[in-house]
């Protein structure tokens, strides 16, 4: 299935008008490399033991707020899944005889695609990280990085 064919509407899902205007800016401070180019390629959720390695690249500014991140062992990576449809409010995710709604799933297809995973980093090598437990698509843009728990101890 290509990915104007996931776009279509399934039995029992509502698309709603998405509003005109934006109520907030953000920055893209990086972007996420993985090996899938295809929204059905990409895994349900990150496999953060067993899933392929995945790279974030840090744009500058930003790369000087890595500082100690290689004493973590774990992130919580937010990104912005910038190809997800934005307008369901009502989803059908498996084709099934009814509707779910949009914030009762972990779907891409929301308002604000915004991602959230926990990966397992295994490497920092200047403004890139290697990380295992993504699944997004290539080039995704980065909104953030945190600890997985606040600060070290």
């Amino acid at each position: 299935m290509n990915d104007a064919a996931a776009d279509a509407l399934r039995p029992h899902e509502l698309a709603v008008q998405t509003p005109q205007r934006f109520d907030a800016q953000l920055w893209f401070i990086g972007r996420i490399r993985t090996p899938w180019t295809q929204r059905k390629d990409c895994p349900h959720r990150g496999d953060a033991e067993n899933g392929p390695d995945c790279r974030i690249e840090l744009f500058e500014p930003w790369a000087p707020g890595l500082t100690g991140v290689e004493a973590r062992e774990r992130l919580q990576i937010l990104y912005w899944m910038d190809r997800a449809r934005r307008d369901l409010v009502l989803q059908n995710p498996k084709f099934g005889d009814s509707a779910t709604g949009t914030f009762s799933l972990r779907s891409p297809v929301r308002p604000n695609p915004i991602a959230s995973s926990v990966v397992r980093l295994l490497a920092v090598d200047g403004p890139v990280l290697t990380v295992r437990g993504l699944d997004c698509l290539d080039g995704t843009p980065l909104l953030d990085i945190k600890a997985e728990f606040g600060a070290l101890p």
